[in-house]
This record gives structure tokens, C-alpha cells and sequence, in this order.
């Protein structure tokens, strides 16, 4: 559990801002006023200043938490190594009170800190990519992987951001949040997946990744062993980091939560731009060793992947949301059994193959890839899941769940665990919900369904929004696995002729209504 306790300057007043962060709330709208700083420079998008944002916030609570361990190292008598010395230390350079930084301004020479910034502080931090540096530096020049500079262009701005992430310590958030700090990232990484931000590919609403963890109530154990756990197309690290959320929630032992920190958590993209933020917001959640790597899962071509390195075979537990509507090339198709440029497809294989058996399964697809029956490949990936697996329930979501990541294609959610065929498929309807922009989709609308879900009796999983389907049925409709409710009956068209009809009846009872009327005045 990551709580990071303020052991150096323990008084609000030095950081210009007494503020508490008492909840989510607060917490964006004190990032935005970061942002705000940041917008009046050169960064005048979220996808020029959530990177930004990550390396700063990333080395300023990095700092804290080695300082804490350094503390616990010689309460003990052990030693310490730190991952960066003076005058890389947050605590150097960032904070007001730092040695380095007011070394600089003592000078009083323009410009004389952002030139060490961007000619010193950035160039050493990508330096330790070679083979001799530990883990954590190896994690630390990866998040640096895009940055030859700061963004921003006037040191004054620059000062002032340093000076508000000075600001986010333990002691200025209200201590109720289990992971405060990682919170920062709810608000940042909703604002990179808006529409028009490019950042879309990234985003999958935090509300539907925890409802899809706790669906499947993934185990520290499995047979015996510690769980694995996989993400195929990982993005910003959404699904890693609240299953690792949930885990830690388990009471795991010492032994588990250091297992949990360093060996249970995998995941690949191919995305350079995703990859360093993902770095980033599972270190802010407490993990030590996220195994991700930059590599396009499908066609196998690797970019970056040492941290990566060592991955099982298969796993235990996949969560993840493929990318909608991509196409693959013929590197990629050349990999799997059934043919196909649909890229939700192929990951839909690539997932049951990657699954243990007994391994369990929740993803995000487009509805599309359910009802389509038209393509050879679609079929057979579908036969292939339901006589591979026991797909055991699918939701169909609301229309809108993405739209604050500028989709808004209808999706559905797959559960499934690997070595039994599908007897029978429980369908949960959700699609009468409504979700706009400021309406967003939160988890408190799967209430009913947990509710419902955790009943070992069949009859209760039965109502007008969820209902069971014989797996005989979806074969006979060639494996069309849509969820169409059959407690909702078709609205009945009218015939032209009987529209016809209508109208000149209501027109009838109009004009009469208007004689009436003229006859009382």
C-alpha cells in the first residue's frame, strides 16, 4: 500500500499553500490549476502536458518514497542505496528549499535553471538506460524515454509548477484515500482521453475497469501458486493498477505484497506515448517492477522489452480493452489460426490462447465484433471461445461509456475462464442507461448486477434486464453472441398508409378543438 509519509518539510507554510486535497474533486481542480500554469507556456494540450506532468510528479513522490525507505533501512541497521544522488534528489532541485535550486537563483543569472533542467537533470535521468543500472533507474530513463526537454519555456512557469507539485505530500491529502497520490491520475488521464486529444486509445473509464476486476475477484493464489496477471494492450496501466488496487485489498501477506510489487503484473502496447505514462502511474500506486514493454502484441514486433523480459507463457488472470475498430496487417493475420484484419478479433485470440487453463478473462469489445457473422474469422474465433472457455456472462453497456473518450461505439463485456466448453451464456442488459459527457457511467449502476451475480441460484440471476441463453441457440444463430433482451418487445412501425390515417384523425380533433375554442370567446 502506497502511503508516503512526509519526513522532510513538515510545514505547510514553506510550500506557499496549506490546502488540503480532501477528495477526488479537489484533487482535479488542483491539477487543473497546474495545467492552467502550464497552458499559459508552451503545453497547450493535454498530450504535450500529462508527459510533462508524469516525469515531474513521478520523481517528486520517488524522492519521498526512497527517503521513507532510507529512514526504515536504518531503523533496521541495513544500508540504502538510493536511486538518484545530489543534485538529481526532487529535494535538490524541485523543492523551494532545495540546496540546487537555490544555488541557482543565488546567482540570480535568467535562464540558469532551465538550462540545468534541460542540459543536466533530463540528460542524466535518460542516461540510465544502460546495463549496469538497477530496476528502478532502468524505470526511471524509461519514463524519460520522449523528453529531450521541459516543455515549458519560461523558467518562472517552470518554478511555479515545481513549487504546486511541492505541494502534493501526505500531509496535504486527506489520509481517507487508500492511494492518494495515484489519484492525480484519475483526472489527468481522463482529460489525455477526450475527445481531441489523441488520447483515446488510452482511456477506459476507471468505473468499468473496477467493476470489471471485481466481477472476476481475481486471487493472490491460484492451485497453489501466485497469480499472474496480463494485459495485452495495457495502455496508461489502468487495469494493472486496480487489479493491484483490489489484490492489496485482499490482506495479502508480506511475502504477497512483495510478490504482487514485483513479479505478478504484465502488460504490453505498442505505444511509445502510452508506455512511460503507464510506467509512471503504476509506480504511483505502490508497484516496484511493472513488467511492460513497448511491442506490437499481435504482428510480435518488439520496440522496447526488457522489462518485460521473463514473461510466462500464459496467465492467470487477462483484463483488458482491445482497440475498437483497428486493422491489422498481414505480419499480424500470419500469427493466428482464423485469418483476419480486425484487430478486437485477433486479441480475442491471442487472449484465449494466452490463458491458463482455469485462467479467467475480462475485456472490453465492440458489440459489432459479437453480432457479426458475415466473415469466416469472426465465426471461427467465436466457436473458438465458446468451445474453448465457459463464457460465462456478458454485459451490454450503455451507448455512451466512451464517449468522454470521443467513441461512441456500443460495447459489451466478456467474462470468461479457459478449460470448459459454454454450457448456457448469462446476458445482463444495461443499454437503457443513460451516460452523456456530465453524466458519466459510475459503478454504483452495477449494484443489481453484483447483486444478482453473487447468487449460487440460477433463478435469481433471472430478471427483465438479464436472462440465460442455451448455448445450442447462439450456435443455431452461427455464433451471434449480441444481447438482445427478450423481455423488451419491439415497438410496432405503423404502415405509411396507417401514418396517413392518424395524422388526418389528430387533424380532425385539432380543428374541432379550435372551432370550440373560438365559440367561447
Amino acid at each position: 500500500m502506497l502511503q508516503v509519509q512526509m519526513m522532510m518539510n513538515k510545514s505547510k507554510g514553506k510550500n506557499g499553500n496549506g490546502r488540503i486535497l480532501s477528495d477526488q474533486s479537489s484533487m482535479n481542480s488542483y491539477i487543473k490549476s497546474i495545467c492552467d500554469i502550464m497552458r499559459r507556456d508552451k503545453t497547450k494540450g493535454a498530450m504535450q502536458y500529462i508527459p510533462e506532468l508524469t516525469w515531474m510528479m513521478f520523481l517528486r513522490i520517488l524522492d519521498e518514497k526512497e527517503q521513507e525507505e532510507e529512514m526504515q533501512c536504518e531503523a533496521v541497521g541495513k544500508s540504502f542505496t538510493p536511486s538518484l544522488k545530489y543534485p538529481y534528489r526532487w529535494r535538490d532541485w524541485g523543492s523551494p528549499e532545495g540546496k540546487k535550486r537555490k544555488e541557482i537563483q543565488d546567482k540570480g543569472k535568467l535562464g540558469d535553471f532551465l538550462d540545468f533542467v534541460n542540459q543536466d537533470l533530463i540528460p542524466k535521468m535518460k542516461s540510465f538506460e544502460k546495463d549496469n543500472s538497477t530496476i528502478k533507474q532502468k524505470i526511471i530513463s524509461q519514463i524519460f524515454r520522449k523528453i529531450e526537454k521541459t516543455q515549458l519555456a519560461s523558467e518562472r512557469n517552470l518554478l511555479d509548477v515545481l513549487d504546486k507539485i511541492q505541494h502534493l505530500t501526505s500531509e496535504n491529502i486527506d489520509d481517507t484515500h487508500q492511494f492518494p497520490l495515484s489519484q492525480i491520475y484519475e483526472g489527468l488521464l481522463l482529460k489525455m482521453g477526450e475527445k481531441n486529444n489523441d488520447g483515446g486509445q488510452f482511456f477506459t473509464p476507471r468505473e468499468v475497469i473496477r467493476a470489471m476486476v471485481r466481477t472476476i475477484q481475481p486471487k493472490l493464489k491460484v492451485k497453489g501458486r501466485d497469480a499472474t496477471i496480463y494485459d495485452p494492450c495495457c495502455g496508461t496501466g489502468g487495469f494493472l493498477a486496480e487489479t493491484f488496487v483490489y489484490l492489496m485489498n485482499q490482506e495479502p501477506t508480506a511475502t504477497e505484497i512483495d510478490y504482487l510489487k514485483h513479479n505478478a503484473l504484465w502488460g504490453l502496447d505498442d505505444s511509445d506515448d502510452a508506455f512511460p505514462i503507464a510506467l509512471a502511474n503504476l509506480a504511483l500506486h505502490g508497484i516496484d517492477f511493472p513488467h511492460i514493454g513497448i511491442k506490437n502484441t499481435l504482428s510480435e514486433r518488439p520496440t522496447y522489452i526488457e522489462l518485460f523480459h521473463g514473461a510466462p507463457g500464459q496467465f492467470d488472470y487477462i483484463l483488458t480493452n482491445p482497440p475498437f475498430g483497428g486493422s491489422e496487417g498481414e505480419d499480424s493475420k500470419t500469427k493466428f489460426a482464423y485469418k483476419t484484419g480486425s484487430t478486437q478479433v485477433l486479441f480475442l485470440q491471442h487472449i484465449i490462447d494466452k490463458l491458463r487453463e482455469g485462467g479467467t478473462c475480462a475485456m472490453v469489445i465492440d458489440e459489432g465484433v459479437l453480432f457479426r457473422t458475415n466473415e469466416t474469422a469472426f465465426v471461427q474465433t467465436k466457436r473458438k471461445l465458446l468451445e474453448e472457455c465457459d463464457l460465462f456472462c456478458v454485459i451490454s453497456l450503455p451507448q455512451n461509456v466512451f464517449v468522454n473518450a470521443g467513441a461512441g461505439v456500443k460495447t459489451n463485456l466478456l467474462f470468461f475462464t479457459k478449460g470448459k466448453q459454454t454450457k448456457k451464456v448469462w446476458y445482463y442488459d444495461m443499454s437503457n442507461i443513460k451516460v452523456r459527457k456530465k453524466l458519466p457511467f459510475t459503478l454504483d449502476k452495477f449494484d443489481d448486477f453484483f447483486k444478482r451475480l453473487s447468487s449460487d441460484k440460477e433463478q435469481d440471476k433471472i430478471s427483465e434486464n438479464s436472462w440465460f441463453i442455451d448455448v445450442e441457440a447462439i450456435k443455431n444463430k452461427n455464433y451471434d453472441l449480441k444481447a438482445v433482451n427478450p423481455n423488451i418487445k419491439e415497438k410496432v412501425i405503423p404502415k405509411p398508409e396507417e401514418l396517413i390515417k392518424i395524422i388526418e384523425i389528430s387533424q380532425i380533433k385539432i380543428n374541432e378543438s379550435l372551432r370550440n375554442l373560438k365559440e367561447i370567446i
